[in-house]
């Protein structure tokens, strides 16, 4: 549907990194990105998800809407899947919102497709985050060549951004020590249940290969970092993290709207048969 320890975590994203290093055809992460989380019911993923997804999709193709969207299945957490759609600021969103309640025929399917899909699902909500550049490190990616991702949550302790903000600068001025094809986004939840104090670090990944690299990874920025600086780490991060939790999660083309391009990139894989 179109509305969707952190020292080991950043190592995970930052292994992934190493073959995106040649590729050319990057796209820098949306500074305003809208993720829908839909909670399926046991039983109810899969294949009847697509299958209801797929009118949405349907509705959007039909009316040749020029935003669009992607999906992705949880691999690990609760049933879910999740919906991303970018956009270049607020007042974008803005204009793409009023232009859909503005047109009948494809406001009217998509509510035809909402009541299907939602006999699905135990509960929907969207959370609107802002891009952090600031804070990010090599994000741009080839993400049409990209299979899943992993998203890691933090919720800071009111009161201390401040250690949250020194801690993440320790990783955007020392990783590339340790890995020069070192890479993530970080996004701040602003609006929604998840919003206040609330931060995503998303990587895509080629393969859960990828993510095999992390020990080593791991082992060589704590090297970069001596045994001062990773404790600077640990206390850092005790200081400033209320709670966190790391996720796997596996792109859905059957339930995505891609741009052409990215079709015309990979239709084996954008543009599955049916």
């Amino acid at each position: 549907m179109k509305r969707i320890g952190i020292w080991l975590v950043l190592c995970i994203l930052a292994s992934a990194a190493g073959t995106l290093a040649a590729q050319t055809d990057v796209t820098p992460p949306p500074k305003v990105l809208v993720i829908t989380r839909e909670f399926i019911k046991p039983g109810k993923s899969g294949s009847l998800h697509q299958k209801s997804e797929s009118a949405f999709v349907a509705a959007m193709a039909a009316a040749k809407w020029p935003t669009h969207y992607f999906a992705m299945d949880s691999l690990s957490g609760l049933s879910r899947s999740l919906f991303f759609t970018g956009y270049d600021s607020f007042a974008a969103w803005e204009k793409d919102n009023l232009a859909t309640l503005g047109n009948a025929s494809l406001l009217a399917a998509l509510d035809k497709a909402a009541i299907t899909d939602g006999d699905l699902l135990t509960s929907l909500e969207s959370t609107v985050l802002a891009y952090r550049e600031d804070q990010s490190f090599h994000a741009p990616v080839n993400i049409v060549q990209m299979r899943y991702f992993d998203i890691s949550r933090y919720k800071i302790r009111p009161g201390h951004e401040k250690e949250w903000d020194a801690l993440v600068k320790l990783y955007t001025d020392n990783y590339g020590k340790a890995d020069a094809n070192a890479h993530w986004a970080m996004y701040q939840a602003m609006y929604g249940s998840q919003a206040g104090g609330v931060y995503l670090v998303l990587t895509p990944l080629k393969s859960l290969a990828e993510a095999d690299n992390a020990p080593a990874s791991g082992k060589a920025f704590a090297s970069v970092m001596g045994e001062d600086g990773m404790k600077k780490i640990a206390d850092l991060a005790a200081a400033s993290i209320e709670t966190e939790e790391h996720n796997l999660f596996m792109f859905s083309p059957k339930m995505s709207y891609p741009p052409d391009a990215w079709v015309a990139a990979d239709p084996t894989f954008w543009k599955p048969k049916p």
